[in-house]
């Protein structure tokens, strides 16, 4: 017989005639026999069945590592919402940090100089007014302890006053400077 690709490609073949080729394509229970007799079907079939036991070891590897792996899952998560929690009361710590600091910041504080300023200056002035209408329109000359208890409290008032007004003035010329610690 002539050697053909068929041939060359399957020598196992080789011994038969062209009349159990025809069998062998009309009777499939005969293709499944010789089919199944081919060496390079075996070996598909054994790579098959190596292959199917090494995916079946991985899998047992696999089974017996997921309790540990959820586990470790569980930790992680747990890990993960502690370091969100702690991240989100790092960032209130911060803003009361902010808030505490913001209190000795030099803009704030010359602020409230300027407040407590305007409120000495209002303090003075309606200790001025209430003497002047308290005092009788019939009596010309209001009666001396009066006066002298008026004069010493609206002049420590005026004095208070004009020291802030004093430091505001030297703050705002750049003769007042904040050191840090």
């Amino acid at each position: 017989m002539a050697a053909t690709p068929l041939m060359n490609e399957f020598p196992e073949l080789a011994y038969l005639t062209r009349e159990d080729l025809e069998d062998i394509l009309n009777d499939p229970a005969y293709f499944q026999s010789i089919f199944h007799s081919l060496r390079q079907v075996k070996e598909l079939y054994q790579a098959q069945a190596e292959l199917g036991m090494a995916n079946e070891a991985i899998a047992q590897t696999n089974l017996s590592l997921q309790d540990r792996l959820y586990e470790l899952r569980t930790e992680t998560k747990e890990a993960f919402d502690n370091a969100k929690s702690m991240e989100s009361r790092w960032k209130d710590l911060e803003r009361e940090q902010r808030e505490v600091y913001q209190r000795f910041d030099p803009q704030f504080l010359l602020l409230r100089l300027r407040h407590a300023t305007t409120a000495q200056d209002d303090a003075s002035e309606a200790l001025a007014s209430s003497f002047v209408q308290s005092s009788p329109s019939s009596s010309l000359v209001n009666d001396a302890s009066d006066v002298d208890e008026f004069i010493r409290e609206f002049r420590e008032l005026r004095k208070i006053y004009h020291k802030r007004l004093m430091w505001g003035d030297r703050w705002t010329s750049g003769q007042v400077s904040w050191e840090d610690g």
